[in-house]
């Protein structure tokens, strides 16, 4: 069979195929109506744009024609020689009353004298011999200004006034929020931006105009169309997107997520060796001829590993039993040459063969502890409890000390759960015999404080201290330490790799040692 037909044989194109043609409809018709949604928006728009264009046309118109009349009568009254000298005063009130800077007037009689205006000099554009004889309103070459002229009924006196394009851009906002317009105003061939800098309409647009009292001016609004960006472009077509991921899922699911997992699960099934014997075609039934190759493949290599895991668990319990009696044989020795060591104490007479009878056992009890508690915790293989082996060979110190210092007291201050390993143990316990063999020594009835803490920021990490009035400087002190115990304890810190600190005024021995976390 060729490669291509082994594809169109794939439950993945199978899905995918079905998919497309089932869903083709239901995405057309989705289309039908995202179209139809694009252009209610568009006619939705329109509409509120030319309601913005009249609005800002009818403001604008309203504006002109009430400022028209205060001139008006302001002239009317000047030609007449009716006019009090407070009427300028007025009509400047009247006309910077709501924007100061955005409008200029000046008056003028036919021979040209300015009869009154406003303080700001007059904008340059309209020369002399025109300021009586000119359109009622006319934009200025310029195209920062609109100029409205207004006369008197017998034509001898005329009112300028200037309007500035903020001015005109406040009074023609409309009151409807339309983003990225632009406002201008055109009078034949001049043209007037009213909105502000910055706000400069480029690429796509939609314009409508309105006409202005008198009707030779036009208002125009622009408005910028949202570029037609790839998000756009998703959104118009997004119907046929979804059509084509639905059955692009599909395909994705049955062929990605579900025939190419078990398939690269069967080849490393096939390299991986786990630990029992699975016959998954027992539970699954389907035609797919992917997962019938896995069950046999599940099949063969489980069947050859069980063996092998049922020879390695068979020897590891073996070398369990094995590692266990060696330590419990370690530990009966150990207790047959401690109770040897003490029967020979027994027998002999001389104070200084009993006492190093006594120190030997000492010793070799410490080393039965320590085996002890190993073979206690080698189930769990968590290590030696730190606090059950300083309690025991405290108790067994206790026991084997001399008759004038079996009531040498010992304090055990330690976390609960600390444990250290078996080569950490046996220095521990050794250097726990000596110093407490010291304090004996040197003051009977004194007592030891042992405290065993984590570090700070540390959990492999404690500090081991023991304190007693009896290890503080003095001369018998420093004969025993020069004598054998200074050597010993330098030898133990060394095997702990780790300085021991001697606090000589406080009488304190402290080491930190190493734990299991």
């Amino acid at each position: 069979m060729t490669m291509f037909g082994v594809y169109l044989r794939s439950t993945g194109v199978k899905m995918f195929l079905i998919l497309t043609l089932a869903l083709l409809p239901l995405g057309l018709i989705a289309l039908v109506a995202s179209l139809q949604a694009i252009r209610t928006a568009d006619l939705e728009k329109e509409a509120l744009l030319r309601v913005a264009v009249t609005q800002s046309a009818r403001k604008l118109t309203a504006d002109l024609n009430a400022d028209r009349t205060a001139l008006g009568l302001t002239v009317n009254a000047l030609a007449d020689g009716k006019a009090d000298g407070e009427i300028c005063n007025r009509l400047s009130f009247f006309l910077t009353a709501q924007d100061r800077n955005g409008i200029r007037f000046y008056i003028y009689d036919r021979s040209g004298k300015k009869l009154c205006g406003s303080a700001t000099p007059e904008p340059a554009g309209i020369p002399p011999a025109r300021r009586i004889i000119g359109p009622r309103v006319e934009l200025l070459s310029s195209g920062d200004f609109l100029l409205s002229r207004t006369h008197s009924h017998d034509n001898r006196v005329a009112a300028l006034a200037y309007y500035s394009r903020p001015h005109l851009e406040s009074v023609a906002d409309p009151a409807t929020a339309l983003q990225n317009r632009q406002l201008s105003l055109r009078q034949g061939e001049r043209q007037m931006i009213v909105s502000r800098p910055g706000s400069r309409i480029d690429g796509h647009s939609s314009s409508l105009s309105a006409r202005l009292d008198p009707p030779d001016i036009l208002l125009t609004m622009t408005v910028r169309e949202p570029p037609a960006t790839i998000a756009r472009l998703l959104s118009l077509f997004l119907p046929l997107v979804m059509w084509f991921a639905a059955a692009a899922i599909g395909w994705f699911v049955v062929n990605r997520l579900l025939i190419r997992p078990l398939v690269l699960l069967r080849r490393q099934v096939a390299a991986y060796q786990p630990g029992e014997v699975l016959e998954p075609l027992r539970r699954i039934r389907t035609p797919a001829h992917e997962i019938s190759d896995l069950g046999d493949t599940f099949r063969e290599i489980s069947e050859d590993v069980a063996t092998h895991e049922a020879e390695m668990a068979a020897a590891l319990d073996t070398q369990r039993k094995l590692t266990r009696e060696v330590h419990h044989r370690v530990k009966n020795n150990l207790q047959i040459i401690a109770s040897l060591i003490s029967l020979h104490a027994r027998s002999a007479h001389e104070p200084e063969a009993v006492s190093a009878y006594g120190s030997i056992q000492r010793r070799v009890d410490a080393l039965s502890v320590v085996h002890r508690n190993h073979f206690a915790e080698l189930e769990e293989n968590r290590g030696v409890g730190v606090r059950p082996l300083i309690s025991e060979l405290s108790a067994s110190l206790r026991g084997t000390a001399p008759h004038e210092a079996r009531r040498f007291g010992i304090q055990i201050d330690s976390d609960d759960d600390l444990h250290i390993s078996q080569d950490v143990a046996v220095p521990v316990a050794f250097l726990v015999t000596e110093l407490v063999e010291l304090a004996m020594l040197s003051d009977p009835r004194a007592t030891m404080r042992i405290s065993v803490h984590l570090e700070a920021d540390r959990n492999d990490r404690a500090l081991l201290q023991m304190a007693s009035p009896a290890l503080r400087a003095g001369p018998e002190m420093t004969l025993l330490l020069n004598e054998r115990y200074g050597r010993v304890l330098t030898g133990l810190s060394r095997q702990l790799r780790s300085p021991l600190d001697h606090d000589a005024e406080a009488g304190r021995y402290s080491i930190a040692i190493s734990v299991i976390p």
